[in-house]
C-alpha cells in the first residue's frame, strides 16, 4: 500500500519505525539516514510513524464570533439556499460577512454543499436491454495525411460488434452503401438501426416534397426499423464514441479486423502528433493487415 508522505519528508515510515527501534546516538543515526540531527530527535518521541495534521489544531474564524456562525449555520440549515443567497441575505444583519468567510464557515461546519433535492434532476436513464442486432451508426471526421476522410462507424449495442468505413465523403447515397455493407458482413440479422436527424440519413422538416429516403428505402427493403434521436441530443449516439474512439479495447479481434480490413491503409497515414490518431490506432491494433478493398 503507497505511503502518503507531505512534500518536504525527508524520512519513509519504514526509517521512521528503524530510529524509534534504535538504540543508537542521535549522530550515528542522522549519518546513517542523511538527515538533521533533530529530525531523528523528533521521531525518537514520537511513537506514531503518521505526519501530524496540518493546519491549525482548533479551526475558528478571525472574522464570525461563534453567535454569529452559529447564525449562518441555522440559516443555511433552515433555507437550503445557496452560497450567493445567503450571502445577500444575511449582510444586512452581519455587515462584517464577505463571501469568502462565509464559504470557509460553511465548510468548516460540513455544510457547504446543498443536499440532494429529489425532483431537482432526473436520473440518468440506462439505455434498454434489447435482443443482438440494434446497430449505432454515426460519422466522424478524421484527419489523415491526404486530408479529411469521413469514418462511418456501426456498433451493436448488445454484443459490441463494430463495423468500419472510410469515404472521401459523407452523403446520402455513401450511407446508403455502407448499411448495405453492413448487412452483407454482419453474421445474423439487423432489426433496428439507430441514427442521427443528419442530412445522409433521413430527410430534413423543409424537405416537404422529398422523396422517401434512400437511407430508409434500403431498410424497408431488409425488413429493419429506422429510429432516429432526439433533436439537439447529440449523446444518444455516445455508444459510438465510448465505445469506438475511446481507447478502451471493448470489441472482439474479429471486429478489429473487418473494421481494419474495411478501413484500409489510412490509418497508418494519421499523423502520431494527435490524441485521436493514438485512440484509433490503440483500437486497430499494433500491427496491419492490407486492405481487402481500395478506399471508395
Amino acid at each position: 500500500m503507497g505511503q502518503v508522505l507531505h512534500g518536504s519528508a525527508t524520512t519513509t515510515e519504514a526509517i521512521r519505525r528503524a530510529i524509534q527501534n534504535s538504540q543508537e546516538s542521535l549522530r550515528a543515526l542522522s549519518k546513517r539516514y542523511g538527515i538533521n540531527q533533530k529530525t531523528v530527535a523528533k521521531w525518537k518521541k514520537r511513537s506514531s510513524v503518521a505526519d501530524l495534521p496540518t493546519g491549525p489544531r482548533d479551526p475558528h474564524s478571525t472574522v464570525l464570533s461563534l453567535e454569529e456562525e452559529a447564525i449562518i449555520v441555522a440559516f443555511r440549515k433552515h433555507t437550503l439556499l445557496p452560497l450567493d443567497d445567503c450571502l445577500y441575505a444575511l449582510q444586512p444583519t452581519l455587515r462584517h460577512l464577505t463571501r469568502s468567510s462565509l464559504h470557509r464557515c460553511l465548510n468548516r461546519h460540513g455544510i457547504s454543499r446543498l443536499p440532494g433535492i429529489e425532483g431537482d434532476k432526473q436520473p440518468k436513464k440506462k439505455f434498454k436491454s434489447y435482443p443482438i442486432g440494434y446497430f449505432h451508426i454515426d460519422i466522424a471526421e478524421v484527419q489523415t495525411g491526404e486530408g479529411k476522410l469521413r469514418l462511418f462507424v456501426a456498433i451493436d449495442r448488445t454484443s459490441k460488434f463494430a463495423y468500419a468505413e472510410l469515404h472521401q465523403e459523407a452523403g446520402k447515397m455513401v450511407a446508403a452503401q455502407f448499411l448495405r455493407n453492413l448487412i452483407a458482413a454482419v453474421p445474423y440479422t439487423i432489426h433496428t438501426v439507430l441514427t442521427d436527424n443528419g442530412i445522409q440519413f433521413t430527410n430534413q422538416a423543409r424537405h416537404k416534397y422529398a422523396f422517401h429516403h434512400i437511407f430508409d428505402r434500403v431498410c424497408d427493403e431488409n425488413g429493419i426499423e429506422h429510429r432516429l434521436t432526439k433533436i439537439n441530443h447529440p449523446w444518444t449516439t455516445d455508444v459510438i464514441d465510448k465505445r469506438f474512439l475511446d481507447k478502451y479495447a471493448l470489441f472482439s479481434y474479429c471486429a478489429r479486423t473487418t473494421a481494419w480490413r474495411r478501413a484500409g491503409s489510412e490509418v497508418n497515414a494519421l499523423p502520431r502528433s494527435t490524441s485521436f490518431a493514438a485512440s484509433v490506432r490503440a483500437f486497430f491494433g499494433p500491427r496491419g493487415f492490407q486492405p481487402a478493398t481500395k478506399r471508395v
